[in-house]
């Protein structure tokens, strides 16, 4: 029965890491399932999923450690299967608002006291427009719990973004 590896890595950007890593999981018969990766302040960081034969997966572990002489830092993790609770609805979550420190904290903490997971997330900075100063962008994905009700989540959240001023949007995921 093949097994589940989660990697996590992070190196000093420049061409051919993914390569090193993608013909690694190869080379030991893996499959590369998904990825998702990012160029961070010259870091290139990523998570993977991968599958490989079972009869492989210590060897495979083995040769991803080494690429440590590559520059890579790596985590190696087991995906094991856990039921999943009851899920409500899928929402994205979009905000927007003059950077200041505290954003994520303020608005993370209120998904974590109403039990929402963050499925997906990004974040990032740009110039503001004709203003000047810089403009703080959000768009998250989340899971309600099946208790929590849309407007609720979204009550919750108006009162954080006129406590830390930024506009924040709920719409639904699925579409």
């Amino acid at each position: 029965m093949p097994k589940t590896y989660v990697l996590t890595f992070i190196a000093n950007d420049r061409p051919g890491l993914v390569d090193l890593m993608s013909e690694t999981v190869h080379a030991h018969g893996g499959n590369w399932l998904e990825s998702k990766m990012a160029n961070l302040a010259e870091k290139f960081a990523g998570i993977v999923r991968v599958q490989v034969p079972d009869a492989k997966a210590e060897a495979m572990a083995d040769a991803l450690a080494a690429l440590a002489d590559h520059g890579f830092r790596l985590a190696v993790e087991e995906a094991r299967a856990k039921p999943t609770p009851a899920a409500g609805k899928l929402l994205k979550l979009e905000l927007v608002g003059q950077d200041h420190p505290g954003i994520v904290a303020e608005v993370t903490k209120c998904l974590a006291d109403h039990k929402v997971s963050v499925e997906e997330m990004e974040t990032y900075i740009d110039d503001a427009p004709f203003a000047g100063g810089k403009i703080f962008t959000a768009i998250a994905v989340m899971q309600l719990p099946s208790h929590l009700s849309e407007e609720a989540l979204s009550n919750a959240l108006e009162e954080i973004g006129g406590s830390v001023m930024v506009d924040i949007t709920l719409e639904d995921a699925t579409v």
